[in-house]
Formats: structure tokens, sequence, C-alpha cells
């Protein structure tokens, strides 16, 4: 049954690591640091896959780990971003919360960081609500509320950039 387990996590890595990749980098928006998520994320899946509660959720339990060694990475790197050069920089926009010339793509990576795992999950790997809220341990009411009020704050935003 174990040696079972393993098998599914190799294939499981191995049959999306495509989407496993873009995912992570769709997090940390650098290729280098997106491969060395998901391959963090494979060596501990491959460590700890005895934990695994649902053996039939392999691809699940991947994402989220998936997802927390892009966040682990991301905030690594937040301890090292300020530089004095940086602080030298004005940001006209910087009272109202955006840049104007950022994307949606910048303004996704400005909401909380589960309301953020919600809409990539959603759109970016076209998930189902079901698989998100098995993905994010939550209710599936709760991933709907998180979704609909980050499309809401997206769409505010948006509207406010349009101006």
């Amino acid at each position: 049954m174990k040696r079972d387990s393993y098998e599914s996590v190799v294939s499981c890595i191995i049959e999306n690591q495509d989407r496993f990749y873009r995912l992570a980098f769709s997090y940390v928006q650098n290729a280098d640091d997106a491969l060395d998520a998901v391959q963090n994320a494979a060596c501990k899946a491959l460590e700890n896959y005895r934990s695994m509660k649902n053996p039939k959720a392999v691809k699940t339990w991947l994402y989220r780990i998936v997802i927390n060694e892009s966040l682990l990475l991301l905030r690594e790197r937040r301890k090292f971003v300020f530089t004095e050069d940086q602080a030298q920089i004005e940001l006209p926009y910087e009272e109202k919360g955006f840049l104007p010339t950022e994307d949606l793509y910048g303004q996704i990576n400005r909401l909380p960081e589960d309301v953020q795992s919600i809409i990539k999950l959603r759109f970016y790997e076209e998930l189902q609500l079901k698989e998100i809220a098995q993905v994010m341990q939550m209710n599936l009411n709760t991933v709907k509320a998180k979704l609909y009020r980050g499309l809401k704050t997206l769409k505010l935003t948006i509207q406010e950039v349009d101006l």
C-alpha cells in the first residue's frame, strides 16, 4: 500500500510538472525560483508521502505543497529586497496602493495570499471550486466568497486605473 502511494506521488509529479511549475511561477515571478519551488515541493512530497491523509487526492496535496514552497521562497526573498538605491525611488501613486503601469497580474499579486491562491488555481490552473477547497483546506462556501470578493476588488482597482 505504501509503495503504491509513493508511486502515485512520483507519477503525479511527472504528469503535472508543467502545471506545478506554472503555479509556482505565478507566485515567484522568476523561472529559477519557480524551478526551486517545484523541486523543493517534490522532495518534500517524496519524503512525507506517508503523511498523506487521502491517497486519492495526491494532486491536490501536491498543489498545496507547491503553493507553500512558493510562498516560503517569497518570504525569504522579501528579507533581502530593500537597498539604498530603491529607497530613492518615488512612487507617485503609492497612496492609492497601485502603480498606473501595473497589469492585471500585478493587481492579483497585491491581494491577500489566500485570495491570490484561489484566483490563480481557478483561472490559471482551471481547477473546479471543489478542488480548490480541497487544496486550500477550506469550506467550499468560503472559497466562493473569497473568490467573489477578490474579483470584486480587482474590478474596482482596474476601474480606478482606467479613470
